[in-house]
């Protein structure tokens, strides 16, 4: 018999990620704390619950994407949670970018109802989200993965198993440590580029084809310089995940000096009220400083 998949979260990712797996013929039984965010997903055949525990006895599968590790607590230990109607041997995937240790208590307390979790972090924009093409990054035991993993494959290009409970997350913050500050290199050379008086569209078309190319300088380095700064990943969430690599690291003894500095630039975008911009908009933070505001 078709498993029955559960979906909480509909977003700018949550929303596409579900529809792709409602048009491949699954049964999907959703909530959303904004019941008309679930109104596209329903008239395309999805079911609409009442609450997290209504949707996990329902479901066999059940995949969250959320905001906020606040978000993820409340969803699955919260009053109605995931946890209180769980069923024994169901699948529970976070792909919400949170925390190793919060996932690590889900993992261990749904354990104890015979269930079992994977933390499945996403890397790509709501554009791959819509386009099928994100990666994900798994922890949790690995033949659970292997027994979803054409569920990954119908929402994205690629699923890699990351090790134990938490290494999802912790391959997450990885990623994100390095994408907060390459935005900063790709502000700055474009800075000096502009003062230089140089085009800064053959600019990107130059250094995005040699050694300094990244997605980040070719994709985003473009939407700056034509002011398109509301889509993409949104600053508050970045914000959030260097938040969380911080306190891992402070809990390691890890020096991130970099990363602290970058959290600066960022948390000034947020009192510039970006907080809703994509990441890119750290453009803005450094044309203020140098009263170079070059985009369109």
């Amino acid at each position: 018999m078709e498993q029955k998949i559960g979906w909480i979260g509909t977003g700018s990712h949550g929303k596409p990620m579900c529809s792709h797996l409602i048009k491949a013929g699954h049964e999907v039984r959703i909530y959303s704390r904004t019941k008309e965010k679930c109104n596209d997903l329903v008239e395309i055949g999805a079911q609409a619950c009442t609450s997290p525990e209504e949707v996990a006895k329902e479901s066999d599968i059940i995949f969250t994407m959320l905001g906020f590790p606040q978000d993820v607590h409340d969803v699955y230990f919260g009053s109605n949670g995931l946890l209180s109607g769980v069923k024994k041997s169901a699948i529970l995937v976070d792909m919400t970018t949170s925390e190793p240790l919060l996932a690590k208590k889900i993992y261990e307390t749904a354990k104890l109802k015979g269930a079992h979790v994977l933390d499945a972090p996403i890397n790509g924009d709501d554009l791959a989200a819509r386009n099928r093409n994100l990666s994900f990054m798994v922890g949790g035991e690995k033949e659970i993965f292997e027994e979803i993993e054409p569920l990954f494959m119908r929402m994205g290009k690629s699923a890699t198993y990351m090790g134990p409970s938490g290494s999802g997350q912790s391959t997450k913050i990885t990623n994100q440590i390095l994408i907060a500050s390459t935005m900063v290199g790709v502000v700055e050379s474009l800075q000096f580029a502009y003062k230089k008086g140089l085009d800064l569209t053959e600019v990107i078309k130059v250094i995005g084809q040699g050694t300094a190319a990244s997605w980040s300088i070719n994709n985003l380095g473009t939407r700056i310089i034509n002011g398109k700064f509301d889509t993409g990943f949104f600053i508050k969430h970045l914000v959030k995940d260097m938040r969380i690599a911080l306190k891992e690291a402070s809990d390691m003894n890890l020096s991130l000096p970099g990363l602290a500095m970058v959290h600066q630039f960022y948390l000034v975008a947020m009192n510039m009220n970006l907080a809703d911009k994509g990441t890119h908009a750290l453009h803005k933070v450094y044309a203020r400083m140098n009263e170079n505001e070059f985009s369109k």
